[in-house]
């Protein structure tokens, strides 16, 4: 690793003068290296194309040996504006893209948005594209773990020494226009704005065929929307974020509808009378093709197997039947038939059918983190990302169709914007106790607060000040019989604590 990568800072003097034998060109060169402290990672020096690790490298040892440099990325991203408040503008985003050379506009784009399921459809049309041998980008969030987890190339998170180079590439035009903003008394870029360029970036480098981007947050507004994707997609909407997107379900749609580009095709979910409005609205002034669940494609069937489902769908251009999906609940063979609709109209414009042998690879061999993933055993352990009232029914709902357990504790936590009372309504008649606690986000409802809300629907409640302790005794709970079982949801990034408390322990499921 550089000597010069404990830091990014290019406003710090470099040595006092260069040695004077140099020429011009030369001196430039050192002057410019110096302001920038990763420039000598650049993998161009060493004569290979992409920064996502080629194929001769060692994958674990180069993620090892930029470690450093990614934290200093993500760093330097937690020090812009959170996530929590996004900016509602495309132009600084486009403006930043704008002095890297548009690189958004070297690949097509699968453009994904909703209120739940986006993440697991998202990766599901990665995996199917992938299997028909396309190297794929794929933009998800939030992430669990860590930032890397993002901005996956070819099904890898991006490694830390890609993270870093890019990064290196990118910051001084996302530096100019913070400047630019800063002029005209706007907020600089935010921490999904910055990203969002680093993900754009990175692809265009890597080289990809195709992205998969999910929505951050909306859709006409969201960062990711200065893309134009040719197949625009949509999860279930409902009822969330309130407070940026609106208070009703048709809001919220018409905000989500803003990502149909003219004349694209889109592909939805089975959606609310309201929420299809806007959609047919968005769909006829745009001159686009609108294909709904039900009508144009379907899930005609879902039954569990032994490590998920097996599925049959009936997608626009041909009939899928028996097809291994290894992700837990029905919703999620929803998600599977959404995908597959979206992958039909990306490859065939919606009129030519998947090769079977292919879509049962790209569907086999999916993964979906943090969704009704089991993390451990002895006691089972499993984590759910449902942070709203909608994807708490559905989980709740495949914990009782693909799972046998006789008693079910729930450690949960919340954040501030979130419908509290909702989440735990929908858990409760399958939860035989609550073990109430926080994730270490500013946002999170102190467990003291949030307790009293759970205790109007299960007597069973205990708060605790540490997610540690919470995880402890429910696991010691868990522990006493076999046919128990701890859940971990309410919050993604209280699921992002436990898959790492799993790693740490060696949870093994």
């Amino acid at each position: 690793m550089s000597d010069r990568d404990d830091e990014f800072d290019d406003t710090e003097e470099a040595d006092e003068s260069f040695d004077d034998s140099l020429t011009d060109e030369e001196r430039a060169e050192l002057e410019k290296e110096a302001a920038n402290p990763l420039a000598d990672l650049s993998p161009f020096a060493d004569g290979f194309e992409g920064t996502n690790i080629d194929e001769d490298s060692d994958f674990e040892l180069e993620d090892s040996e930029y470690a450093q440099d990614a934290a200093l990325v993500f760093d330097e991203l937690l020090a812009r504006v959170g996530e929590h408040a996004p900016q509602p503008r495309l132009e600084a985003t486009r403006r930043a893209l704008e002095l890297i050379g548009d690189p958004q506009r070297t690949y097509p784009v699968i453009h994904i948005t909703g209120t739940n399921g986006k993440t697991s459809t998202s990766r599901i049309v990665e995996s199917i594209l992938r299997a028909y041998g396309l190297r794929t980008g794929l933009m998800t969030s939030p992430h669990l773990v860590r930032v890397n987890e993002r901005i996956v190339i070819d099904g890898r998170a991006i490694s830390n020494r890609a993270l870093a180079v890019n990064w290196a590439d990118i910051r001084p035009f996302l530096l100019m226009v913070d400047a630019e903003l800063a002029a005209k008394g706007e907020e600089s870029l935010t921490y999904f704005e910055a990203l969002t360029v680093l993900a754009f970036a990175s692809f265009a480098d890597a080289p990809i065929d195709v992205a998969v981007l999910e929505v951050g947050m909306g859709g006409e507004w969201d960062s990711t929307n200065v893309a134009d994707g040719q197949v625009a997609v949509f999860g279930p909407i409902a009822l969330d974020h309130t407070h940026r997107l609106g208070t009703t379900i048709s809001e919220i749609a018409r905000t989500k509808a803003g990502i149909i580009k003219p004349a694209a095709v889109i592909v939805s979910a089975v959606q609310t009378a309201d929420a299809q409005i806007e959609l047919e609205r968005a769909a006829d002034l745009t001159e686009s093709k609108l294909g709904f669940e039900g009508d144009a494609f379907e899930l005609t069937s879902s039954a569990v197997a032994v490590g998920g489902q097996l599925i049959s769908v009936r997608g626009l251009a041909g009939t899928y039947s028996d097809l291994f999906l290894p992700l837990f609940g029905e919703f999620q063979g929803h998600n599977a038939a959404l995908a597959i609709a979206a992958v039909e109209s990306f490859l065939g414009d919606g009129s030519q059918a998947l090769v079977g042998d292919v879509l049962a690879e790209g569907l086999a061999t999916v993964t979906s983190p943090g969704r009704l993933q089991v993390i451990g055993a002895e006691p089972t352990v499993i984590v759910d990302a449902a942070h709203n009232p909608h994807g708490a029914t559905a989980l709740a709902a495949a914990l009782k169709e693909y799972f046998t357990f006789d008693e079910i504790a729930f450690v949960i936590g919340v954040l501030d914007d979130k419908d509290a009372a909702g989440i735990v309504e929908a858990l409760a008649p399958v939860a035989n106790r609550f073990y109430v606690t926080s994730s270490q986000s500013d946002r999170a409802v102190a467990p003291e607060d949030f307790v009293e809300i759970v205790r109007e629907f299960s007597e069973e409640t205990t708060d605790f000040d540490t997610f540690a302790e919470a995880m402890e005794l429910a696991r010691n709970w868990a522990a006493e019989n076999e046919r128990r079982a701890v859940v971990v949801t309410g919050s993604i990034s209280l699921v992002g604590e436990a898959l790492a408390m799993a790693e740490v322990e060696g949870w093994k499921p």
